[in-house]
């Protein structure tokens, strides 16, 4: 009886060494394993998340190169206005020839406004425009208002669109 004791007792602790070594391992598997599927997932991750942060810089260079387009092509616009009234400016200056200027101002001022006030408004301008603005002055103050005011925004440099919108 004590021989199939020690066997019994044999059996069973070899058993619990079988499974004393078979349990340390399945343990050791089951905890690395989620370790390493985590590990797995952030290793496929971050290159979504690289992805998505490229995706999301290059949207943003993509919107700040249309606002500096758009931008430049607002300044682009207004160089091509500026131009214009350059051209439009220096075409009105040339309309008044020097010796024509030379006679006007050798006018009386109310002599001087009647004729200038029957010319196209445009060259009047012109030629008071060169004048002495002493004599200008003159030639204004005896010209009927209206026609003087839109004399005056022609010198000015007003565009043609907000001369047609005075009143005649």
């Amino acid at each position: 009886m004590t021989e199939r004791l020690t066997r019994k007792a044999g059996a069973a602790l070899f058993a619990a060494a079988i499974l004393s070594c078979h349990a340390l391992p399945v343990t050791a598997v089951w905890a690395q394993e989620p370790n390493a599927s985590a590990a797995a997932y952030c290793t496929n991750l971050a290159d979504e998340a690289g992805d998505a942060r490229f995706a999301r810089k290059l949207a943003r260079l993509q919107e700040a190169e249309t606002k500096v387009n758009d931008s430049l092509a607002a300044l682009e616009t207004k160089r091509q206005e500026y131009e214009d009234w350059l051209s439009r400016r220096e075409k009105f200056l040339k309309l008044a020839e020097d010796n024509l200027v030379a006679i006007y101002s050798g006018m009386r001022p109310d002599a001087a406004s009647a004729q200038l006030a029957a010319m196209p408004e445009l060259q009047a301008a012109a030629l008071i425009a060169k004048v002495a603005p002493r004599t200008a002055s003159s030639i204004l103050n005896e010209m009927e208002t209206k026609k003087a005011a839109r004399i005056a925004a022609i010198m000015a440099g007003l565009s043609r669109d907000d001369i047609k919108d005075m009143p005649s």
